[in-house]
């Protein structure tokens, strides 16, 4: 019997795209879900941090859930029959959240999921509030129910996250990524290194949605449960694909069981 697979669509794209015609060609791929950049709403935008004026108007760029912002990711989500990691600038009362969301095929959100682990210490995230806690969704597809969880950028740089998503069941972790991945000129390639070594440990597929050059530097990429590169993009903008082998990821997990307790 062939095994079970769940195609995933990387999004390597800037936010001025037209983002339906990014998922239907993810859609076209055959992709079950795609997922985009971090904090994709603003483009992952700075603001002048000595100008009130200028830090204020970022703010205000903020969006509700509820808004016109999230409704297109909906709309396209159910004309093209796949689910869709949308992120954005998520509007708060006291200050906003850097947050992504799980968007189904019917364009219902069945995961909310706000950065824990903000880069308090540079613009634009001293802006921004930390979210509490992780969770997983039961994603419906074709292929059957698949356990996803999501972590924001830094959030795969700390432990707790991690083993809050494995605690919770997790079949494969969807990451929106804004930094350079491969090129860092402070730590090279460590970020893909600690995927890899975050894969292996927590029995989980990995794939991770960066921004093109000259934003970062791409190579968004994908690695098995056991930490193994199944494949990164290049520099350039692109629509990235990835085929998660569930039966696979589910064989690790139940001989490395003790990885995820």
């Amino acid at each position: 019997m062939a095994n079970t697979f769940i195609r995933v669509a990387l999004a390597q794209v800037m936010n001025d795209v037209n983002l339906e015609e990014v998922c239907a060609v993810a859609a076209a791929k055959g992709a079950a879900v795609v997922v985009f950049p971090e904090m994709f709403s603003n483009g992952y935008s700075r603001f002048d941090s000595e100008c009130a004026v200028s830090r204020k108007a970022w703010i205000d760029g903020a969006a509700p859930l509820d808004g016109p912002y999230l409704d297109r990711f909906r709309e396209a989500a159910r004309d093209n029959g796949l689910a869709i990691v949308a992120t954005l600038l998520e509007q708060g009362e006291v200050k906003p959240f850097n947050a992504a969301v799980l968007i189904d095929d019917t364009g219902e959100i069945v995961l909310h999921q706000r950065k824990r682990h903000i880069c308090f210490f540079d613009v634009p995230e001293e802006a921004c509030a930390p979210g509490e806690s992780s969770s997983v969704a039961k994603l419906k597809t074709k292929v059957g129910e698949v356990a996803i969880g999501i972590m924001i950028c830094m959030d795969r740089e700390f432990p707790n996250v991690a083993s809050d998503l494995v605690r919770e069941g997790a079949d494969i972790i969807l990451v929106p990524n804004s930094c350079p991945l491969v090129d860092d000129p402070s730590v090279g390639d460590v970020r893909v290194a600690g995927m890899r070594a975050l894969a292996f440990q927590s029995a989980a597929g990995i794939a991770v949605a960066n921004y093109p050059a000259p934003k970062n530097d791409g190579h968004s990429f994908a690695v098995d449960a056991l930490g193994k590169i199944i494949v990164m993009g290049g520099v350039q903008q692109e629509v990235i694909i990835v085929d998660f082998d569930l039966d696979e990821i589910r064989v690790v997990q139940k001989q490395e069981w003790f990885r995820r307790l």
